[in-house]
């Protein structure tokens, strides 16, 4: 199936559509850096981004009316920062706010369905009127805003059109939810924003995958049964202080269905230590970072535990954001390879360029895992609703 990939960063939302089958016809990003990491791999033969058209343009002066009918799905981050948590809120307001022109591509492709991610800030009770002002553009796409008309206003008229309920335009069925990466089998408790629509013609019913993951299958394993420990060979002298409501768990009659969420040691102990380990300079982008240092609210994801939210900053990469809090209660930065894992990029996938600006494009980027799951499901309903998909 054809889809093209609209603020596409260091890729990690468009290799998770290509490993759910689809074939991206453009791949839209502006930052310099950014094309340049996913070229570089494309030169080192990295699988996932092979043969991605790769297209550094600013996408407020793109015009997508040339692939009207030819993209399956269109999918995308639309920048985040006016409306993070660690920005400046600054939202509809921001001249950053890059959702008018996803939106845009929506209305001149007319795609099957679309995926659009964003932060969790984003759903801010300061946003709200906004969000749903995102999504009825989203479902009546040709209903655009007129010359000198308030955002607010077209909000009203867009909310009238969907009570009157007799529209027979371009129109898509719009849903949306807060996931977290955890839960779906990646090494961290990352929690975004997901806009998910289908083309009301096509009459497919959708929703958002069911949650695979689990704390309490984590918790079972660690303190019930041991068998994580036994796994990571850590003796019971090693171990750490089991949390507060362990107690809950271990009353349960049976182990949860669910896998355990994984965590950072799942993801990282097979790696040499960078800071001690000689060997780490052969893997790529395993290099030490020194001038990890705690404060207050910042002190580093714990190894047995999925990591916090990997962030890339206002003004570069928050100090005590990326660290690894090592079990003698030390910090220090995750490298960058550490962190491709946590964000379930492919150990082949390398990142060039300073750790800070390494770091920004993980921060900012959706883990490649949670990406497929919701890309296959949304590939999977398309094809099974028998409509003929795209050809280029």
């Amino acid at each position: 199936m054809a889809s093209i990939e609209l603020f596409a960063g260091a890729g990690g939302l468009g290799m998770g559509m290509s490993k759910a089958g689809f074939h991206h016809v453009a791949v839209i990003e502006w930052d310099r850096d950014a094309c340049a990491t996913i070229r570089d791999n494309q030169k080192r033969g990295s699988g996932l981004v092979q043969g991605w058209p790769i297209v550094r343009a600013d996408i407020r002066d793109f015009s997508f009316c040339n692939l009207a009918g030819k993209i399956d799905v269109i999918s995308g981050g639309p920048p985040c920062q006016p409306f993070s948590l660690g920005g400046k809120h600054k939202g509809y307001l921001d001249s950053r706010d890059m959702f008018p022109h996803a939106i845009r591509a929506v209305r001149e492709i007319k795609p099957k369905a679309f995926i659009l991610e964003n932060v969790k800030g984003l759903t801010r009770a300061t946003f709200i009127n906004y969000v749903e002002y995102i999504k009825l553009q989203l479902s009546f796409p040709m209903v655009i805003k007129k010359p000198n008309e308030e955002w607010f206003d077209h909000l009203g008229r867009l909310e009238r059109l969907r009570t009157k309920g007799r529209y027979h335009g371009l129109q898509y069925n719009v849903i949306s939810r807060v996931l977290n990466a955890a839960n779906f089998g990646v090494p961290q408790r990352r929690e975004r924003f997901f806009i998910a629509g289908f083309r009301t013609d096509l009459g497919i019913e959708w929703n958002f995958p069911d949650e695979t993951h689990s704390r309490e299958a984590l918790l079972w394993d660690q303190w019930v049964s041991g068998i994580y420990w036994e796994r990571h060979q850590l003796p019971k002298k090693r171990l750490p202080e089991p949390p507060k409501d362990i107690s809950k768990i271990s009353r349960l009659p049976e182990r949860p269905s669910a896998a355990a969420w994984l965590t950072v040691r799942d993801a990282i102990h097979d790696l040499p230590d960078p800071e001690r380990e000689a060997s780490s300079r052969s893997i790529p982008n395993h290099i030490f970072q020194s001038g990890a240092r705690p404060y207050v609210g910042h002190t580093g994801s714990p190894l047995d535990e999925p990591a916090k939210t990997l962030k890339a900053g206002d003004h570069g990469v928050p100090g005590g954001e990326n660290m690894l809090l090592k079990p003698d209660d030390s910090v220090r930065y995750f490298t960058v390879r550490e962190s491709a894992r946590l964000q379930t990029f492919p150990d082949d996938y390398v990142f060039t360029g300073s750790w800070t600006e390494n770091m920004r494009q993980l921060g900012n980027a959706v883990p490649v895992r949670l990406a497929e799951v919701i890309a296959t499901s949304i590939q999977e309903h398309l094809s099974a609703s028998g409509t003929r998909v795209a050809s280029i």
